[in-house]
């Protein structure tokens, strides 16, 4: 019942890459780690104050250029599979950015008043109540 194992055919293997393909293949991950780079740090200005609202704008048209451009990229040149669902994942990060940056830039001055409540808050009750400010300052829903 039990076989010998037999040995393992030829291994598959790659052919080596050209010098023309590994230059491509370094600028497609360059451009890949900008593009990480860029949205997170739209993402994490975002989070530190309202006032950097301008910079986290820039930093987001940067990603969305830059994911464009690899996902472009990774499809054309058949890049790995990591790339181009990394850079899918970042463009929807990108689109929820640019989706907050456009609601925050409509109620900016709500949301400065809103950050500046909660950075004075101690304690549970105080950031509840700059919630509540929040909320009160908004525009109701129609009945």
């Amino acid at each position: 019942m039990n076989s010998t194992p037999e040995p393992a055919g030829q291994q598959r293997t790659k052919p080596p890459l050209s010098e023309v393909a590994k230059a491509s293949l370094a600028r497609t991950h360059t451009l890949f780690r900008m593009f990480v780079v860029s949205v997170l740090g739209a993402f994490f200005v975002y989070q530190l104050d309202v006032n950097y609202l301008w910079l986290t704008g820039i930093l987001t048209a940067a990603s969305v250029a830059l994911g464009v451009v690899l996902l472009v990229r990774a499809a054309r040149l058949k890049e790995s599979r990591l790339v181009l669902i990394g850079t899918i994942s970042g463009l929807v990060v990108a689109a929820i950015m640019v989706l907050l940056i456009l609601v925050t830039s409509v109620f900016f001055d709500e949301v400065r008043e809103y950050q500046a409540c909660v950075g004075r808050a101690l304690t549970d009750k105080a950031q509840s109540a700059c919630r509540v400010q929040l909320e009160n300052s908004l525009p109701r829903q129609l009945p």
